[in-house]
């Protein structure tokens, strides 16, 4: 048997969680009403306010109520744009978009079936599984395929037993494709990462981003990825890193503050925590920090700069945090949403724009365990 073969062996056995140490989630079986509503209350206390890792941290508790408002009335926009078929707002991205939109809510503390966006992250979790071809892939690309299972990984163990066993059989599947789409032969400097499409012989930092999240966030819940998936993914993102401290598209093409973000979120969840090449990718950050909406993948860069200097902490963090929630609460719109970004950002559309905000803001939360530090 190939080493190929042996990976795809491994992935048969449906991801599920098994008590892993920092996960916390027992399979859930759903609770009577009133006890529900109990959990619900509970949660919703519990993570009224960001909870921060560092004592140093108290600089930013001037900005504990005003997020928590501005994030639960981002999450009330999300619900009231959501349709009949569980998707997030009409959009040309609807599996990314409501994969995203779901764990906007589950990083604010909400959970399936309880409280009150129970019902409606069971819809979207429902509406992404429905999505899946038999082949195992979710639509369009890549992009949507990676945010889809990373999503469903991060609420594995969260749901009822029927539920929990679609997800697991679905999981396992997109799991498969993700790792044979790896193992596409490639140029050297290319191999370990995704592109667009499973069967592309090149690769880019964002769809590796998304992809290499999955991986990982699977692995955390308990299904044997193989370790040289996580180790080739790992070293194509060092490829793309730029002399200057920053990350490519795709190595050589000069860096930018998404595509640094994401080298950053990898390396820091992959084993480089607060190393040279880490440290490094912040300072870029702290150096090119975005000021508007309309700048190019202006959500992107957001979502995955917020993740990755939450991870590098300390000064890092602190100094992106205070930039990103004075910048975030001015542009939050009457309705709840963040405006739509630029022209790429715009196709997904408002929902895409104020689920990566909530993400991005409610990275002390802690509630995403892919996520947490």
């Amino acid at each position: 048997m190939t080493a190929n073969e042996q990976d795809m062996k491994v992935l048969q056995i449906p991801p599920s969680p098994r008590g892993v140490a920092g996960r916390g989630r027992p399979r859930a079986v759903p609770p009577p009403p009133l006890l529900r509503a109990l959990v619900a209350l509970l949660v919703v206390l519990a993570f009224a306010a960001p909870a921060y890792p560092d004592a140093a941290e108290t600089e930013l508790n001037q900005y504990d109520a005003p997020v928590d408002e501005a994030i639960d009335r981002g999450l009330a926009y999300l619900a009231k744009q959501q349709q009949k078929n569980g998707s997030f707002a009409p959009t040309q991205y609807p599996v990314a978009t409501t994969g995203l939109a779901v764990m906007a809510f589950l990083a604010k503390g909400h959970t399936p079936g309880c409280g009150p966006y129970g019902d409606a992250i069971d819809r979207g979790i429902d509406y992404v599984l429905s999505t899946q071809s038999a082949d195992g892939a979710f639509p369009p690309r890549m992009y949507s395929h990676a945010i889809a299972a990373v999503m469903l990984s991060e609420v594995s163990g969260m749901v009822g037993p029927e539920r929990q066993a679609r997800i697991d059989e679905a999981l396992a599947k997109a799991l498969k494709v993700i790792v044979a789409a790896q193992q596409v032969k490639k140029p050297a400097n290319q191999q370990g990462g995704w592109r667009y499409a499973p069967t592309s012989n090149d690769s880019d930092i964002s769809c590796t981003g998304w992809s290499l999240m999955a991986l990982r966030s699977a692995r955390n819940n308990g299904a044997e990825i193989p370790k040289k998936a996580i180790d080739d993914a790992v070293r194509f993102v060092e490829h793309c890193r730029m002399p200057d401290g920053g990350f490519a598209y795709q190595p050589g093409s000069g860096s930018g503050l998404a595509r640094t973000g994401t080298g950053l979120l990898c390396l820091e969840l992959c084993g480089k925590h607060r190393e040279k090449v880490t440290l490094e990718a912040g300072d870029w950050i702290l150096k090119n920090l975005p000021k508007q909406v309309g700048e190019a993948f202006f959500y992107y860069g957001l979502y995955y700069s917020a993740q990755g200097m939450f991870q590098l902490g300390e000064a890092h963090w602190l100094s992106w945090a205070g930039h990103m929630y004075e910048m975030m609460l001015k542009f939050q719109q009457k309705d709840g949403s963040w405006p739509q970004g630029s022209s790429h950002e715009a196709q997904a559309g408002p929902c895409y724009a104020t689920a990566m905000a909530i993400l991005a803001m409610s990275v002390t939360y802690r509630q995403l365990p892919i996520y947490q530090r």
